[in-house]
């Protein structure tokens, strides 16, 4: 079981990509000179750094390299930086942590193990205002990042959508954010922003919405979609088709589909779809099997945690102090 876990998280499976790694040499060779390094602040060396990191990754003089500004590390005298590397439209991105004086690298994620491993990613995840399905409360969250051109997106919808929510019904709650790939799907932001305004009439009506894209998802063009979108419109009482077409040219749903692809930008996805199970990243298609393995874990998880918070707790009967629930005494 744990060697499949780690199969699970650690493979990347079908996916639409709109990014990927930039060409590298066949050999490494010597440390290019920097090309061009991000405004930074004087907090480390960021050319050494850029020379280092231009070696370790193989990336040539062609690839602009960018080193974010430096943030705090949960350890103290270290820094976290992420550096991308870009080509052609196509980048990469990793996470590194660097000491204060620039002389140690350490690549990948630290975390505090006072926390959930997943919290840095949690706190980021808005999921206020987004269309959902599931009780709130439930003890596991799931957030899809999606395209509607996507085949990959359409293929794992149907398992997240209707399997996994049957599967476990009360324990799951999901929610849907837009990240259309515009630059290889002409018609997925148009298609995202019409999705946003049929929400705003009614969540029941956008998880139709998005069930009936999906199915016709080869039949849609960008001269055909608003046309094709009104006409099922007409079919649910629930929507008006001229509030739906004044929504469509607004930028209030615009701004929305905005704000969900700035928020996936922040958490560093560049493919669709990308799931999010109580903060856990996976990418790609995932069967359900897989999905109700992390999931139960997850489930078990929040349990263990909450019963470790109650364990200890006591009642103390202190003098002159009523017992908690008591009343307290007449004068």
């Amino acid at each position: 079981m744990l060697m499949r876990m780690v199969a699970v998280l650690a493979s990347s499976i079908a996916l639409c990509a709109q990014t990927s790694a930039p060409p590298r040499p066949d050999a490494p060779g010597a440390p290019a000179a920097p090309a061009s390094t991000s405004a930074n602040s004087n907090v480390l060396d960021t050319p050494a750094l850029e020379a280092y990191f231009r070696h370790l990754l193989m990336w040539p003089p062609s690839v602009e390299v960018t080193i974010s500004n430096p943030e705090a590390a949960p350890m103290p005298g270290y820094y976290k930086v992420k550096v991308r590397g870009s080509l052609g439209g196509k980048s990469q991105e990793e996470n590194f942590i660097v000491s204060s004086d620039s002389q140690t690298v350490i690549r990948g994620e630290v975390y505090d193990a006072k926390k959930n491993p997943f919290q840095s990613t949690i706190d980021i995840l808005k999921i206020d205002d987004q269309p959902f399905l599931g009780i709130p409360g439930a003890p596991v969250t799931v957030v899809e990042f999606g395209d509607f051109q996507c085949p990959y997106c359409k293929q794992e919808a149907a398992t997240v959508r209707t399997q996994l929510m049957q599967a476990f019904p009360g324990d799951v709650q999901l929610f849907y954010m837009d990240y259309p790939l515009a630059s290889i799907h002409p018609y997925a932001r148009s298609a995202a922003v019409l999705g946003r305004c049929i929400y705003s009439q009614n969540n029941g009506s956008f998880w139709a919405y998005h069930d009936w894209i999906f199915e016709h998802q080869d039949e849609i063009t960008p001269e055909n979609l608003r046309e094709k979108t009104l006409d099922f419109a007409k079919t649910d009482k629930n929507l008006s088709p001229g509030t739906l077409t004044a929504c469509a040219v607004s930028q209030q749903a615009g701004s929305e589909v905005d704000r969900s692809v700035a928020l996936g930008e922040k958490l560093g996805i560049n493919a669709t779809p990308t799931l999010f199970v109580n903060g856990r990243r996976m990418v790609g298609t995932v069967s359900l099997e897989d999905l109700k393995m992390v999931v139960e874990h997850e489930i078990a998880y929040v349990k263990a945690a909450k019963k470790a918070a109650d364990c200890c707790s006591v009642q103390l009967s202190l003098p002159g102090m009523a017992p908690t629930g008591a009343k307290a005494p007449p004068k």
